[in-house]
């Protein structure tokens, strides 16, 4: 990479403008349209980012396409935000380091992050999520074979062996093979370089990418003495990508709330980008995330923003219903029609896995609601939700007894009652928690080494909340057959 195409790159000097409803203009790179039209990218224009969420909020029909692009963006502003802090540090603290190098530097990790970022979820299948949580393709998607297989198509990718195979996987592998058919190649960067970057890999930086992170190192540490932790450096661009505080959350957060109209999603992206520092303590060689005294509380309304989006969002009665009804209609599809045998093939060849998107399983529940109209694929096309009956939070999960009172109550058999339960994390954030710390406000205005202490020490708006179970119960109609799960 030349100083020139470095600057053009952190100048945001991009080769094509996308506007976004959620963040006005995002520039692209020719490498980035490149993967964008890529047919394996363009599938995601046929993937809704939130499965059936717009059966109850009717604006929420955005794709993964536009939030993967969403997702680069927001990446890449969060990796100058922390360079652009840390140049501030090393002017105030005297660090001599060489600026033509430290802005390639810059720039090649600014490619990475946004490739990565926009690669992120490349590999989600039809309805996202739903898909991996119905019964057969759980199961499928345990079998030990299914990893050896998405291995050794791609050897040089090396998968993580954690079970089940997950989108995560399919990411990795689509990734790799989109970025060969791209002809991804920097000057010194590699496809590797990116695929380390993402979820389900453990690959390892290549030499490109390892020059860039030594040479960058004293600027973002304020500590040209100590030798780089590479993969302490690693982890913290890995966090960029998929972490506590990500590119993929805020971007999904700000869009959903946006397209869903309504307010829960919001949090100030701009305040939180300044006000994050690369932090790193020598004496106890920590690295990661630190936050100072004026972003505290956007990343309290980034976590609270999450938090609510799930409580009445994603985890809304009606919505929670529909997914439920969407398993089983995806089960029946699967066990009952041609469905199965080419989606179990699809798992092992990734060019048939392309083709999975939600139009796939649509028209395979209207033709199987069409002969069988009293099935979960007919309820699914006409939009006939279950009727609730009760929510629980915290309630356990042992609900036999309250099946039992609830079928009483309404006259109909304890098999008629089911419960879909949601499980609602708050955050990470504890005393344990290293990811992200807070940077003494008295350190930072004296331009001396800050210090760094957990949020919880700094906040106690991160212990005001707890995790907690969501649990609805719906009644089945007179009519629906018995639920697969």
């Amino acid at each position: 990479m030349t100083i020139h195409s470095a600057l053009l790159d952190l100048l945001n000097a991009g080769d094509r403008l996308i506007m976004d409803p959620v963040h006005g203009g995002i520039p692209l790179f020719s490498h980035e349209v490149r993967i964008i039209d890529h047919p394996w990218f363009q599938r995601l224009r046929f993937i809704c980012q939130n499965d059936i969420l717009s059966y109850v909020f009717p604006g929420a029909t955005h794709s993964r396409f536009l939030h993967s692009i969403g997702t680069a963006h927001v990446g890449g502003r969060l990796w100058l935000g922390l360079v652009e802090t840390s140049l501030i540090r090393a002017q105030q603290a005297g660090i001599d380091y060489d600026a033509a190098a430290v802005m390639e530097a810059t720039a090649s990790l600014y490619r990475l992050v946004r490739l990565a970022c926009l690669l992120h979820d490349c590999g989600h299948s039809s309805f996202s999520h739903q898909f991996e949580r119905t019964p057969t393709l759980h199961a499928w998607l345990n079998e030990p074979d299914l990893h050896q297989a998405l291995q050794q198509r791609c050897p040089e990718l090396k998968l993580s062996d954690r079970q089940p195979v997950a989108h995560e996987h399919y990411s990795a592998l689509i990734a790799a093979e989109i970025l060969d058919a791209t002809h991804f190649r920097d000057s010194t960067l590699s496809a590797g370089d990116v695929l380390s970057l993402m979820d389900a890999t453990d690959g390892r930086p290549g030499p490109g990418m390892l020059a860039a992170m030594k040479e960058i190192w004293p600027v973002l540490t304020c500590d040209p003495d100590s030798p780089p932790d590479i993969q302490g450096l690693l982890t913290l661009l890995r966090s960029l990508v998929s972490g506590e505080m990500d590119a993929d959350r805020a971007d999904y957060l700000m869009r959903d709330s946006f397209h869903a109209s309504v307010t829960l999603g919001g949090f100030n992206l701009d305040h939180l980008a300044k006000n994050l520092y690369v932090g790193w303590d020598p004496d106890s060689r920590w690295l990661g995330i630190a936050v100072s005294r004026k972003g505290l509380g956007a990343l309290e309304d980034f976590v609270y923003s999450r938090y609510q989006m799930y409580r009445k969002v994603y985890g809304h009665k009606t919505s929670i219903g529909f997914d439920w009804l969407l398993r089983q209609a995806i089960e029946e599809v699967l066990r009952n029609t041609p469905c199965g045998e080419e989606v179990r093939n699809a798992l092992e060849h990734p060019e048939s896995y392309c083709q999975l998107t939600d139009n796939y399983f649509w028209e395979a529940f209207r033709r199987y609601g069409q002969l069988h109209p009293d099935s979960y694929s007919a309820m699914m096309t006409r939009r006939q939700r279950l009727k609730h009956v009760l929510t629980l939070q915290n309630g356990g999960t042992e609900h036999r007894d309250v099946k039992a009172d609830l079928a009483r109550k309404h006259g109909v058999s304890p098999t008629r009652i089911i419960h879909c339960s949601l499980p609602i994390r708050f955050t990470r954030i504890n005393a344990d928690y290293t990811g992200i710390r807070y940077a003494q406000r008295n350190s930072l205005k004296s331009g001396a080494r800050p210090s760094y202490v957990p949020l919880v020490q700094a906040s106690d708006f991160f212990s005001k909340f707890e995790d907690r179970m969501l649990t609805h119960f719906y009644v089945l109609p007179d009519e629906a057959p018995p639920p697969a799960v």
